[in-house]
């Protein structure tokens, strides 16, 4: 195809999840072409953030019955319609995709190609749709935005088997009796609150000794103390090979106390992390650079390493948050109109949350790390139950966890865990954004009492 003249365009944007979200009015008189080879909109409104949260709100009301027995109130849950709950959520989402991809369609400067997309020299795409049509394009400028998969391990077996992944895991037509879900990060501890929540039996297994090990060590030790009561967890171990027998799908694992062992199941989810997709662009043939990660390598405008391709989100960030693409996408669009006056994506400070039971919400520094570093650090804890709305709550397990400065005594590290830590920790962010010490964040406003937000505060007085 080397003698085929591309059909140029002003911006070409690969992937459709927050790269859909740059063509602000600014770029209405540009050619501009989209390419998704998957589902229009991209993970996390399709099969990510949001539907993984109406399932998590389901299990959470679940949760809620199965211990109202706690509060002096009796009740059972009656029945559990996995088929209502899986339409209830996906009769909101699927709409979402063919309108969104229709609404481009619609737009008279914009070309959506369903396909995927391939560089084959610098700023020259080949895209292939599924019926193997292609097509040659190239842009002015180029943005990969194709974001990230989930990744899966070379285990013996393992595709001989039905197993689900993040991307097929919530569309089961029945709710398993027994579920093994190897992993335990974000996606295995949220999914494995969902599922139990709902019904199924539990089982799992993951290679470190803790569940969310990248978290602050006091949050991973006590969110794994509670998923080790709740459900049959196997850490430390690995798996070794996967079969499809008669009774269901059995794990071989490989634990140090145990050996060799079996594990069978109905259902297997394959939760052990995501990969960026770089790695099916042919970046090499356009001059793009990847790190060890497969990473796209960018600098602090999100240019990558070839002249007029920019690159944001999941492909390039291994902080792979939507909140985080979103904020590169702005700034991509921003730089891609204004090129004399260009921003960064002003990033700092990343926040997180897992939507796990109990939550967990971070952001800066873990103890750990600042450890690691030779930070010197000081931190303050207050517990759920030190506070009146803990004490509603009856409440003995979660705490909120602050790292400061000694000497500017400015935030390094906020870590919750526990109810409604996503929405506590937001006044911790906005005061390391802002610079605020924890004197000004304890005394300098007043707390509602009796709200949960007495446990920041009290955490903030204890500096």
């Amino acid at each position: 195809m080397s003698d085929i003249t591309p059909l140029a365009f002003d911006v070409v944007i690969i992937g459709t999840g927050s790269g859909n979200s740059i063509l602000t009015p600014d770029f209405d008189g540009l050619r501009v072409a989209i390419v998704e080879k998957d589902i229009f909109g991209g993970t996390c409104v399709n099969r990510g953030c949001i539907p993984t949260k109406m399932f998590v709100y389901a299990a959470d009301i679940a949760s809620h019955v199965t211990h109202a027995s706690t509060y002096g109130i009796d009740a059972t849950i009656d029945k559990v319609r996995w088929g209502d709950i899986v339409d209830r959520v996906f009769g909101r989402i699927d709409p979402i995709a063919p309108s969104g991809k229709a609404y481009r369609e619609a737009t008279t400067n914009t070309t959506v190609y369903t396909a995927q997309a391939r560089f084959v020299s610098p700023k020259v795409l080949q895209v292939t749709a599924a019926d193997g049509t292609t097509q040659l394009i190239t842009g002015d400028h180029i943005v990969i935005a194709a974001g990230a998969r989930p990744l899966v391990p070379d285990v013996a077996g393992l595709e001989s088997v039905g197993y689900h992944t993040s991307d097929t895991i919530m569309r089961l037509t029945d709710l398993p009796e027994r579920l093994i879900i190897c992993g335990g990060g974000y996606i295995a501890t949220e999914m494995a609150h969902v599922f139990a929540s709902l019904g199924s039996e539990v089982v799992m297994i993951n290679r470190s000794g803790r569940l969310l090990a990248r978290e602050d060590e006091a949050v991973s030790r006590r969110f794994t103390e509670i998923y080790e009561r709740r459900f049959d967890c196997h850490l430390n171990a690995r798996v070794d090979g996967v079969s499809q027998e008669v009774s269901g799908i059995t794990v071989r694992v490989h634990s140090e106390s145990r050996q060799h062992y079996d594990i069978t199941g109905d259902a297997l989810l394959v939760a052990v992390g995501r990969v960026p997709n770089g790695d099916t662009l042919n970046l090499g043939a356009a001059g793009i650079e990847v790190d060890a990660k497969g990473f796209v390598v960018t600098d602090e405008y999100l240019r990558t390493t070839a002249h007029g391709v920019w690159a944001l989100g999941d492909v390039s960030n291994d902080n792979q948050l939507k909140h985080v693409a979103n904020a590169e996408a702005r700034a991509v669009a921003h730089n891609l109109i204004h090129p004399e006056s260009m921003r960064n994506a002003d990033l700092w400070p990343i926040p997180h949350a897992v939507f796990a039971d109990p939550q967990v919400a971070s952001v800066g520094q873990t103890e750990q790390e600042l450890r690691h570093l030779g930070r010197p650090y000081i931190t303050a804890v207050q517990d759920y139950s030190g506070v009146a709305y803990g004490w509603a709550m009856e409440d003995t397990e979660h705490f909120c966890k602050i790292i400061a400065c000694p000497d500017t005594r400015q935030i390094l590290g906020a870590h919750i865990i526990g109810p409604q830590s996503s929405i506590l920790i937001q006044q911790l962010i906005q005061g390391m954004k802002f610079a605020q010490t924890v004197d000004q964040l304890a005394h300098g406003q007043i707390y509602i009492h009796p709200a949960l937000t007495e446990v920041v505060e009290n955490a903030l007085l204890k500096f």
